[in-house]
């Protein structure tokens, strides 16, 4: 399996050379490009010369006759090779003694004699090197009688050019050397951290979720680090929830299952005492229900957890539903000689909410609120409706709870130190059910004065 790095690497290198070669390319073309123009640039200046004098001062006579007179005049000029060539096409003079029989039919001379400079570069038998020619019309008035023809070697311009291109061609292995470096070095710093978050990753898969991924650049890699060590977090919290969920689970359902057996045992020793069969079938009924009620709480809290919950919205009589509860938990309050008070406007609004999770709230924090107050304590509902929002007030003169613990009371599992604590998520699911209706549950409470709780739920309208 090919390694990122390795891809990596060789992408920047790939990158680098391209970028080197089409480089070296352009400046060795602009190198060329360049001394062939100079060169042909010299030669256009030193053929004008030689022409404008011809035109000048021998025009008068033919140029057989300045060839056999005045040949001399036209290389004084310059250095190079020259020729001249009647119109048609025939060599009449060469400087170097190149005669040949054969009409010269390049380019240069076939504008020249068409009233234009032109210029040619190609190869000649006379030379192992490429040449360039230029070419220029000799006039006698308005007539061209012939052609001037300067020829240079391209051997030493073209020497020159392929010193230029080895020094850049070095200089550019040069760059892709040492860029092939600074690409490995690249790689690295990107791979290596890619490298430590996989094998952070390998020990989280292998269950040590202890181990944490080191961010060492706050990027797209940085953030990786970040979600990986979030999510090691996010399983140890839930691993935790899980052990937690078991041992709750399995503490508070083995006590009423431990009554409901010893009583099923002491009834089946003593079938025929009435009172004792009736003491038991009543505790057996009492630990039934709670154990129901149990497990309808974690049945609960599961489709929380999971995300699976979602509330039946309709219209609700909000008057309604604290009347109801009125009705079920009086019982109770005189039963436990406890001054149960309920006042809340009239004639509220209705509102698009579920009822029936509405009134599991209520219920849940209430049977707290009896669960801590002592007899001959006090319990108050109140409720109100302003800005749009209804608020509700439970308040009781309970034993109240430890500041410390006012902020993990409606975390999961959390059970703090009374023994009448159940399987701690009663209110962990009110907050979940007031969350959903994008409402507000706050706890205040001091030691020994009592616990008040503020249920804040928007009103919404039914579409």
């Amino acid at each position: 399996m090919s390694s990122i790095k390795k891809r990596i690497g060789i992408s920047f290198i790939f990158i680098i050379v391209i970028t080197v070669v089409i480089l070296e390319v352009f400046l060795i073309y602009i190198v060329k490009d360049n001394s062939y123009k100079s060169l042909e640039e010299n030669l256009n200046n030193q053929i004008r010369i030689s022409a404008d004098l011809y035109s000048k001062y021998f025009s008068d006579a033919t140029l057989h006759e300045n060839v056999l007179n005045n040949v001399d005049t036209f290389w004084k000029q310059t250095n190079a090779q020259v020729e001249i060539i009647d119109v048609n096409k025939n060599v009449l003079m060469d400087s170097i003694g190149v005669i040949t029989s054969e009409a010269i039919n390049t380019s240069d001379v076939i504008k020249a004699l068409d009233g234009q400079q032109g210029m040619w570069i190609g190869n000649v038998d006379y030379d192992d090197a490429r040449v360039m020619a230029v070419a220029y019309p000799l006039k006698s008035g308005e007539e061209i009688v012939g052609v001037l023809r300067f020829i240079t070697s391209l051997k030493e311009v073209d020497y020159n050019i392929r010193n230029i291109a080895v020094l850049f061609i070095s200089f550019g292995f040069g760059v892709i050397l040492i860029s092939s470096f600074v690409a490995i070095f690249l790689a690295n710093t990107i791979t290596g951290p890619i490298k430590n978050v996989t094998e952070t990753a390998e020990k989280m898969a292998q269950g040590d979720f202890k181990t944490k991924s080191i961010k060492k650049y706050d990027d797209e890699l940085g953030k990786l680090s970040d979600t990986l060590n979030y999510m090691a977090d996010e399983i140890v919290k839930r691993e935790e929830l899980k052990n937690d969920f078991i041992s709750s689970v399995s503490h508070e359902l083995r006590t009423p299952l431990t009554s409901i057996k010893g009583w099923a045992i002491t009834l089946k020793h003593s079938p025929d005492d009435a009172e004792i069969l009736d003491d038991g079938l009543n505790i057996i009924e009492t630990e039934s229900d709670r154990l129901t009620n149990m497990v309808e709480e974690l049945l609960d809290f599961s489709k929380f957890v999971s995300g699976k919950i979602s509330l039946e919205k309709k219209e609700t009589n909000i008057n309604e539903i604290i009347e109801h509860i009125r009705k079920q938990l009086t019982p109770r309050a005189v039963r436990d000689n406890i001054n149960f008070e309920v006042a809340v406007e009239d004639n509220m609004p209705a509102t698009c909410t579920d009822g029936n999770r509405l009134k599991q709230v209520f219920i849940n924090v209430l049977d707290n609120a009896f669960k801590f107050t002592p007899h001959g304590g006090r319990i108050t509902l109140t409720g109100s409706y302003e800005n749009n929002n209804f608020i509700f007030n439970i308040k009781d003169t309970g034993c109240g709870i430890p500041e410390e613990d006012i902020s993990k009371v409606k975390e999961k599992f959390y059970k703090g130190k009374s023994s009448k604590s159940q399987s701690g998520i009663g209110l962990s699911i009110c907050d979940e059910i007031i969350s959903l209706m994008e409402g507000s549950f706050e706890i205040k409470s001091e030691i020994d004065k009592g616990t008040e709780v503020i249920i804040t739920i928007p009103l919404e309208e039914c579409v």
